[in-house]
């Protein structure tokens, strides 16, 4: 099976939760790989937030706003799948939904 990123949702300390097709939620943090190459472009927190996306069945960060697949800085679903531990649903994530209700 190929690990398939169906969901993320980026924290405002740089890491990210990742929702994978089979049920899993993973918890990856991007405060190391922000500090090398091109991706120092997402040291930002609102770029790294607003620009943070699945493409390519993967976490991605859409830089250009574009929403092309071969224009993205994205990272290996099954490198993130195997390295990411297993995380619960973030429960600020489900204080949202409660008050989204009313």
């Amino acid at each position: 099976m190929f690990p398939k990123v169906v969901q993320v949702v980026p924290t405002h300390n740089y890491r990210v939760y990742l929702y994978f097709e089979d049920g899993k939620i993973k918890l990856f943090d991007a405060s190391k790989l922000i500090e090398k190459g091109v991706f120092q472009q997402l040291q930002d927190i609102d770029v790294f937030k607003s620009t943070c996306t699945v493409m390519n069945h993967t976490l991605a960060w859409d830089l250009s706003g574009k929403f092309d697949p071969t224009d993205c800085l994205d990272l290996d679903p099954e490198e993130l799948y195997n390295s990411c531990p297993d995380v619960e649903e973030p429960s600020f994530l489900l204080e949202e939904a409660l008050k989204a209700k009313g």
